[in-house]
């Protein structure tokens, strides 16, 4: 098996987005994978013309499904392969992957779990759906002709985007909180997704006010009252500009990490009575997924590695310690509760450690 490449995880992330298969190679077999979410007929029936791949699903997923008491499916946090029947074809394995359809699509099954000896090509697998912000769910197959990529397990497990964090950008930008502010974007090889920061103010020998603040297009931009991320972010600006200097650290980590559509699934998960930590889980990602190394990155590269953290959220400030960063104190920050985001709040109180 070839040494890694830094660059495979990107291609693979890359065509697995634009449903291309991937070809995994492990140490216990390899895998070719072809994404369900982005998967079409004309693409399933190039990678599977025989019809013979089965499914990867999440352990979590399986679960749900009831296939964890099933000898080939009982071992806790590890992939599971659903055994082909006539009946599975790609609208029900869309079906499956999505907990999201369940009430508007009850699966048929029964289903059946087979062996799968390729455990850490079938764990790269969900990891690298789960950086490319898809549903943890591929049809597999032992090898296919025409792969897009093939990489690696372990080029997977070793995707770091903050190591290559850098500034690509930074000029004036006055704000309605401060006049005195300016924006600098950063971008990362691994990932090429753009990060950005909003200086308030100018170093003036304390620690600066800072924020994490990872993107939510439906709390920031649209007025969602589901959450407290716009109250937050809104508050947090007017602070720094009251204490005469502060970074906001604009992370594109929408949905705790999971991305926009995920999210969206999981709100719909939630209108069905699962909390927020369930619908992740249910989805088969992690509770939270964020990287808050990639903020203490950015921190370093503005010179900044002493601050006075703003979060309710005590994994901020480990992340950030872990990484380097010096947290002199953590300041409690509150805003935007409702009457529709009362629930979220209590959940990220009762389950995540929230300090509220």
């Amino acid at each position: 098996m070839r040494p890694a490449d830094p660059r495979d995880a990107a291609r693979a992330i890359d065509a697995i987005r634009r449903g291309w298969p991937v070809t995994i190679a492990g140490t216990n077999g390899t895998l070719a994978a072809l994404a369900i979410e982005t998967a079409d007929d004309g693409r399933l029936a190039a990678f599977d013309p025989d019809g013979r791949a089965d499914v990867l699903l999440s352990p979590t997923r399986a679960a749900t499904l009831k296939l964890a008491n099933q000898i080939a499916a009982a071992v806790p946090q590890v992939p599971v392969r659903v055994r082909r029947v006539d009946w599975l074809d790609l609208p029900a394995a869309v079906a499956l992957a999505d907990p999201a359809l369940d009430l508007a699509r009850p699966l048929a099954g029964p289903w059946i779990a087979g062996p799968l000896p390729e455990t850490d090509a079938a764990e790269a697998a969900l990891r690298l759906a789960r950086l490319a912000g898809l549903l943890p769910a591929f049809f597999i197959a032992p090898a296919t002709a025409d792969p897009a990529v093939t990489l690696p397990a372990d080029a997977i497990a070793a995707h770091d985007a903050p190591a290559t964090l850098a500034i690509a950008s930074r000029a004036r930008l006055p704000v309605e909180a401060s006049e005195a502010a300016e924006i600098i974007a950063f971008r990362g090889a691994a990932d090429a997704v753009e990060h950005v920061a909003l200086v308030i103010g100018s170093p003036d020998g304390r620690p600066p006010l800072v924020r994490i603040h990872s993107e939510c297009l439906t709390g920031d931009a649209l007025g969602s009252l589901k959450c407290d991320c716009g109250p937050q972010l809104r508050r947090a600006l007017a602070e720094m500009a009251g204490a005469g200097w502060g970074i906001l650290l604009y992370l594109r980590q929408e949905g705790r990490g999971i991305g926009l559509v995920n999210k969206l699934r999981a709100y719909a998960l939630q209108d069905q009575g699962f909390d927020t930590v369930d619908a992740n889980l249910r989805l088969g990602f992690a509770i939270d997924a964020r990287d808050f190394a990639v903020a203490a990155r950015m921190l370093e590269l503005i010179g900044q590695i002493e601050v006075r953290l703003m979060t309710n959220n005590p994994a901020k400030v480990a992340g950030l310690e872990t990484a380097g960063i010096t947290v002199a104190e953590r300041v409690a920050h509150k805003a935007g509760l409702n009457l529709h985001n009362a629930g979220y709040l209590d959940t990220k109180r009762d389950r995540t450690g929230h300090i509220l």
